[in-house]
């Protein structure tokens, strides 16, 4: 090999490195990541809107200007951080926090945009969260919304809640809703 093809074959062995670095993305596969096998779990809690207490659980950051006149409160934003017990009373052993938002976006119906992440402080959950996503139609009698992603046990996480009220106090705004929540996670 002559000194011409050297520096031509150092030139490209550089460049190919170089490209090798600044590359934007690359395939995985999970076990490169330390991830086995898929799993199913099934989670059931009771999240706890506490309107009335001192100091409140939820509380309303925002409406439109409008909101006064419509019949279901649209534009109205709510931020919350519930709760999350084992069983339907507020006394029961805690199991983590639903952190998040809600406003009313459904100028017809009662249908809350339900933004929330399950923030966990219990076992082998401890420090995880899910991200919940979706359509709240508050006064059916069951509501479906997404579970979008999730960190630490519940990495790569996808499912569904389901939710159905257990008790809503219309005299103080308190309810507590039950949640079945199924999530497929590595």
């Amino acid at each position: 090999m002559n000194q011409k093809h050297i520096i031509i074959t150092i030139f490209l062995f550089q460049l190919l490195i170089q490209t090798k670095s600044q590359q934007f993305s690359e395939n995985l596969s999970p076990n490169s990541l330390g991830f086995e096998k898929e799993k199913l779990t099934h989670l059931h809690f009771y999240f706890h809107e506490v309107i009335s207490g001192r100091p409140p659980t939820v509380v309303q950051v925002a409406e439109a200007a409008t909101t006064n006149s419509s019949k279901t409160g649209f534009g109205t934003t709510y931020v919350a951080d519930n709760p999350l017990t084992v069983g339907p009373e507020l006394t029961s052993k805690i199991v983590g926090r639903g952190q998040g938002m809600s406003a009313s976006a459904d100028l017809n119906d009662f249908g809350y945009l339900w933004v929330f992440n399950l923030v966990f402080g219990e076992g082998k959950y401890n420090g995880s969260t899910l991200s919940l996503l979706g359509r709240n139609a508050v006064l059916a009698p069951v509501r479906e919304m997404s579970i979008v992603g999730g960190t630490g046990f519940f990495r790569f996480a996808r499912g569904y809640a389901l939710t159905k009220t257990q008790f809503s106090n219309p005299s103080n705004g308190d309810s507590t809703v039950e949640y079945d929540v199924f999530v497929i996670h590595y």
